[in-house]
């Protein structure tokens, strides 16, 4: 991974990759379709792939690895793409956001997954006059099969309209990955808070621990693409037709949702967290009451037994007959009533 520090100053639109390394060939693929025709093939050269570009088609570019800064900078120029664009495109630590330029709007989010742990990688689209590029890191696969699976099979509306709804439709996809992840961090929390309950034990809060830290970085992922639709849905740009803002309003939605489900898991994770803390503290509450309550029975009788451990001559209670058994039904007597009294008070 390039240096933080190593390109501080570099000149706005200097083009470096500051993600992990790679040394894989970058995978672009090439759709073309319209209601009648249809064409998908992979490329491993830009030159062939952009010499099977034709025209009066809605093209979908997607170039699957961003480790190759000059390939995004050969895409950008034939598609007359600002440096300041791409310089976002090959920084992956991007916040999500929406762009307006000239002759194309980009928007730029993280695609989520879950399985142990929350995993993301940044998405860039870029919508151009019946083009739609779209640059992805090939860590963790994607979330647009089922879009590409519609095109094949010409099912829904995809084929019938332009590259703004094939836009919105990868968009849509990938936020509905969010569901995915968030219900199965939702089933995640429900499992710990079970053992939480049930034993309380280090591996739980732990577990705790990292669900919550996990759910921190999903709100950070997710709560800017709000921003970013709305601004879309408030573009004036031509490249975005008016019948494609019930979608936009649609995904709007389906953010706010999974904000609030994210919201929500945040605070429930609290809650676990204090009624951890709070059993951990009564529990620890109990031990000191029962180590109490025994002192508070043993202390008077230690102080008996303690006077008449000593080694003095001069002890007149030393010389009774019975002082064995006398000292020991004070003893007893004492323990007796600090039980009872104990008892009364509902201490014990």
């Amino acid at each position: 991974m390039a240096s933080k520090t190593e390109n501080i100053g570099a000149p706005p639109g200097t083009l470096f990759y500051n993600g992990e390394m790679r040394t894989d060939r970058i995978k672009i693929t090439l759709i073309e379709y319209n209601e009648t025709e249809f064409f998908e093939k992979e490329f491993y050269d830009l030159s062939d792939c952009l010499s099977h570009v034709k025209p009066n088609m809605v093209k979908w570019l997607n170039v699957e690895g961003l480790h190759k800064p000059e390939l995004v900078e050969a895409i950008g120029k034939f598609y007359n793409i600002h440096p300041l664009t791409m310089e976002d495109i090959v920084h992956v630590d991007q916040r999500p956001k929406f762009e307006d330029y000239e002759n194309y709007v980009v928007s730029i989010m993280k695609m989520i997954s879950y399985t142990t742990e929350v995993k993301s990688e940044q998405l860039s689209i870029i919508l151009l006059e019946n083009t739609v590029l779209s640059f992805q890191e090939p860590n963790n696969g994607d979330a647009f099969d089922i879009i590409r699976t519609r095109l094949r099979q010409c099912k829904g509306r995809v084929r019938k309209l332009g590259a703004d709804y094939l836009a919105y439709a990868l968009m849509d996809a990938v936020v509905d990955c969010y569901f995915t992840a968030i219900e199965k961090i939702g089933d995640k929390i429900e499992e710990i808070e079970e053992e939480i309950i049930s034993d309380k034990d280090k591996k739980s809060l732990l577990e705790l621990y990292h669900l919550k830290r996990e759910m921190i970085y999903l709100r950070k992922q997710v709560w800017p693409m709000r921003d970013m639709i709305n601004n879309m849905i408030r573009s004036e740009t031509n490249l975005i037709n008016s019948s494609s803002d019930i979608y936009l309003r649609d995904l709007n939605d389906h953010v706010t949702r999974i904000i609030d489900t994210v919201e929500t898991y945040r605070d429930l994770l609290s809650g676990i967290m204090d009624i951890y803390l709070s059993s951990n503290a009564n529990k620890m509450n109990e031990v000191m009451k029962v180590l109490t309550i025994m002192s508070s029975i043993f202390i008077p009788v230690t102080f008996i037994a303690g006077v008449y451990g000593m080694n003095f001559e001069n002890m007149p209670e030393l010389k009774t007959q019975n002082g064995y058994f006398i000292t020991w039904g004070i003893m007893l007597t004492i323990i007796i009533g600090l039980v009872i009294y104990f008892k009364r008070k509902k201490w014990m």
